[in-house]
């Protein structure tokens, strides 16, 4: 009698991409040159935290005919594609702001709080062969994150280019979370 509960060859090689994507990520938000400066260090984690964010809906593109998952995972490449450019654009000027030691404490405190507890939610998505609800299980701790990230960064001085970006994260992240979530439920998925 076959096993139906092994993971196909299409979800083995999903994974395995997803996983070096998380682990490209958390690499490069953990080994980011910080400063003396917020705007600069949410720029510097942030960016690739967007580039996952490309990788990862590219990587669900390749595996879903599901109309309305290739709509949302095409947004999500073309907004934080549009958004890496804005960051890339504003960072030598946000550099600029430099931040009392006391707020970069409690800012990067809280960065690293929120980066573990994303972390750990996108790699905690079970394995199985409904690929659709495993990139969405990913990419809502993914965007929660984002969202949390953003809201800390907004609550100390951070140069006028990085707040209109903060803000359509936060706008746009939820959004796209609400989104997955009505997918999740018509689909007939239990969420998170």
């Amino acid at each position: 009698m076959k096993n139906t509960c092994l993971l196909s060859e299409d979800s083995k090689t999903y994974l395995c991409c997803f996983y070096q994507i998380l682990d490209e990520m958390i690499q490069g938000m953990t080994t980011a040159c910080l400063n003396q400066s917020i705007s600069h260090n949410f720029i510097v984690q942030m960016v690739p935290h967007h580039r996952a964010a490309i990788q990862m809906s590219g990587n669900i593109l390749r595996f879903t005919e599901n109309s309305n998952l290739r709509r949302l995972a095409q947004r999500i490449i073309d907004r934080q594609t549009k958004g890496i450019g804005q960051m890339e654009d504003a960072l030598a000027a946000c550099s600029q702001l430099t931040n009392p030691q006391v707020d970069l404490r409690l800012y990067q405190r809280r960065m690293d709080l929120i980066h573990r507890e994303m972390y750990a939610g996108m790699g905690s998505a079970p394995e199985s062969n409904a690929l659709a609800a495993i990139y969405m299980r990913e990419m809502i701790p993914h965007h929660q994150g984002a969202i949390r990230m953003a809201e800390n960064a907004l609550k100390y001085d951070i140069c006028t280019e990085l707040v209109p970006i903060l803000r359509s994260i936060v706008v746009q992240q939820r959004q796209e979370v609400g989104q997955m979530r009505s997918l999740l439920g018509r689909m007939g998925c239990r969420q998170r």
